[in-house]
């Protein structure tokens, strides 16, 4: 923390003097597309270290007070203006076919390089310049569609940081009650899974015994986590989230514990979205628990299925193959009646029809790549995991109800086997799964299928 501090005290006092070199001030009035075009062109330029901080930290400035349209045409800018040197690259083309030496490969290389990359790079250099990036990257984001070339300028985003976030850039930590305010306040902001209600309800999930939470940070975002998960210490698989929140729920000691439920995972910096720190995560604090906990032996989640019920309303209004079975679809239309499920006779009815649907979604709804549907089936079966269990009650919030008709899901990390499920997803878009849950599927309607890796009978 202290060399941080220290680094970042040396680069405001290098900027401050550079701004006297550059003779630029904030004069408070709003940049034109020329001033910006000028600054940007500054940067580039080579210029000493100390005004290109101090030019990088007025540029930054700049952009970050301008107006929400004045931002979107400032990434425009970037998007047309600062793609590769066309002449430089043509050249470079026609010299790699004359002969494809190294250095003409280098060149070609360097001269591919759109020049917003060195812009992006310079910019970094000054006080805070990551977190202003990965604003400007969520700006972009948000006004995607306004942008000619967004997907250009988005992709150099990316390409830079999936470097300046690299696993051995982060730092894992675990939150709890102690925790400084100023990171719990944004652990009640970024909770995207399960709404924090307020301070008593983040204490429920950080203080007792047998509740963990673990955060990513980066050096240049020090307060600021990058995703958390939250954890509860078990003796067993929960199957509803009700059981996991609940305030009259019995706390046990940490070391009575056998599971470890992952039952919330969220990712805070809409900036860094596609930038992968779940898988990570997952991984160290599995390894972090087990140091602490070494009785430990069953690490599972409780996991959203966020696509399932827009799914499911468009297999009900399939005909023909596509349709669902007529017993199923029968029994599904209890669905349609808003209070179905504090009915026990109507939530009875639904039950396995909605299992043997939730188990269709998730062993044969497709994208085109043959990679399942759901999002968070993509991100859970990519790491090794396995699909455990169909929990239909597990979530009977509003959210829960709306998107899911509140099926929940829990994908067992069985360490032995973490490798081979990955291998077979990653290859063969192989969805690992527990003989419970593929024998949902009506055998008649769909051929056997092998066997999961480590598959069990839950």
């Amino acid at each position: 923390m202290m060399n941080t501090a220290f680094f970042g005290d040396l680069l405001h006092t290098i900027a401050d003097r550079g701004r006297a070199l550059v003779g630029r001030t904030r004069d408070g009035a709003v940049p034109s597309t020329a001033d910006l075009t000028a600054l940007c062109d500054a940067l580039l330029s080579g210029r000493g270290e100390a005004s290109g901080v101090a030019l990088a930290r007025e540029l930054l400035a700049r952009t970050g007070a301008l107006a929400s349209a004045e931002k979107v045409g400032f990434l425009a800018l970037l998007a047309e203006r600062y793609g590769p040197d066309r002449g430089r690259l043509e050249k470079a083309v026609r010299a790699y076919q004359a002969g494809a030496d190294d250095g003409a490969l280098i060149e070609l290389h360097a001269a591919a390089e759109p020049r917003r990359q060195e812009l992006f790079r310079r910019l970094n250099l000054a006080p805070g310049g990551t977190a202003a990036l990965v604003r400007m990257r969520e700006e972009a984001f948000r006004h995607r569609q306004e942008i000619p070339g967004f997907a250009a300028l988005d992709a150099d985003f990316a390409h830079l940081f999936s470097s300046w976030f690299n696993r051995g850039f982060l730092v894992l930590r675990r939150i709890d009650w102690a925790t400084p305010a100023n990171i719990l306040q944004k652990i009640i902001q970024y909770e995207a899974v399960h709404e924090i209600r307020d301070w008593d309800d983040l204490r429920r999930r950080l203080e007792p015994s047998d509740r963990r939470c673990f955060a990513f940070f980066h050096p240049q975002l020090v307060d600021d986590p990058l995703i958390f998960v939250e954890v509860a210490l078990t003796s067993g698989i929960a199957s509803s989230i009700g059981e996991v929140l609940s305030e009259q729920r019995e706390t046990i000691a940490a070391d009575e514990a056998t599971t470890a439920i992952f039952y919330s995972i969220s990712n805070c910096q809409e900036g860094l979205r596609g930038i992968s720190f779940g898988n990570l995560l997952i991984k160290q604090v599995v390894e972090e628990l087990s140091r602490e906990l070494p009785q430990l032996r069953t690490f599972v989640t409780l996991s959203p299925v966020p696509g399932f019920a827009q799914w499911l309303a468009r297999k009900r209004r399939a005909e023909g193959p596509a349709a669902l079975p007529p017993e199923h679809r029968t029994a599904l239309d209890v669905l349609d009646s808003p209070d179905w499920h504090a009915v026990p006779a109507r939530a009875a009815a639904v039950h396995d029809a909605l299992r043997a649907a939730a188990a269709h979604y998730f062993l044969d709804a497709k994208l085109p790549n043959g990679k399942p549907v759901d999002p968070v089936a993509r991100f859970h079966l990519g790491n090794g995991a396995r699909l455990e269990r169909i929990n239909v009650r597990g979530d009977l919030s509003p959210k829960g109800l709306r998107q899911a008709h509140g099926v929940m899901v829990n994908y067992l990390y069985d360490l032995k086997h973490i490798e081979e499920n990955h291998e077979a997803f990653a290859e063969h878009g192989k969805v690992a799964a527990a003989a419970g849950v593929r024998r949902l599927l009506r055998t008649e309607s769909r051929p056997p299928q092998p066997p999961a890796v480590g598959s069990t009978t839950p």
